[in-house]
């Protein structure tokens, strides 16, 4: 609005203005030059985080590749000594925000709610403890791993690997000796 004043005000006192031949391309530019400078950037550092002593984590995430019209899934289950045990208190970490806030009823299904987010509802209400949360994909990279190495098995049924294969051994370690990765995230005011 202040442009077109601007230039209304220029027409009527200064004889040789001319008006922008295209208007609205000079007040798109400004209001996006505004906007970036509004809009702050820093970088912040993200990793995998140990569950709460007494917790077991469960980091998942799903991949699906249009190329071959397949899609995999996986779960990495973890202590905060990274070892298995008995479950009772389950921490569910997904890269996934749109799950977790489905999961957790933050989100409006309009009244068709999944299968797998019915299971997972059904599976909440047991005589358990569970929480889900969402992180960010560089805190979730084991997992990532994870998933898409399962689309490279022949198999659909489920995989228990005791053993992680080598390439998942150096994740795994990143995340136990909290190596972290570099995120560019909008600062809110």
């Amino acid at each position: 609005m202040l442009y077109l004043w601007m230039w209304r005000n220029k027409s009527i006192f200064e004889e040789d203005f001319r008006r922008p031949n295209n208007p609205t391309h000079v007040v798109l530019k400004k209001a996006t030059e505004i906007d970036r400078c509004m809009q702050k950037k820093d970088t912040i550092f993200i990793g995998w985080n140990q569950p709460q002593e007494g917790w077991i984590k469960l980091n998942c995430d799903g991949t699906h590749k249009s190329s071959t019209n397949m899609s995999g899934c996986e779960g990495l289950f973890r202590d905060s000594n990274a070892r298995r045990q008995g479950i009772t208190h389950l921490q569910v970490e997904s890269d996934s925000k749109v799950l977790v806030d489905m999961v957790t009823k933050q989100c409006n299904v309009n009244g068709n709610i999944p299968t797998l987010i019915k299971c997972i509802h059904d599976l909440k209400n047991m005589n358990w403890h569970v929480q889900f949360n969402h992180t960010w994909r560089e805190g979730n990279r084991s997992a990532d791993w994870l998933a898409n190495f399962s689309l490279t098995l022949n198999s659909y049924d489920l995989q228990v690997l005791e053993t992680p294969p080598r390439e998942l051994k150096r994740l795994l370690f990143y995340d136990t000796s909290g190596a972290c990765m570099p995120r560019s995230v909008y600062v809110v005011s």
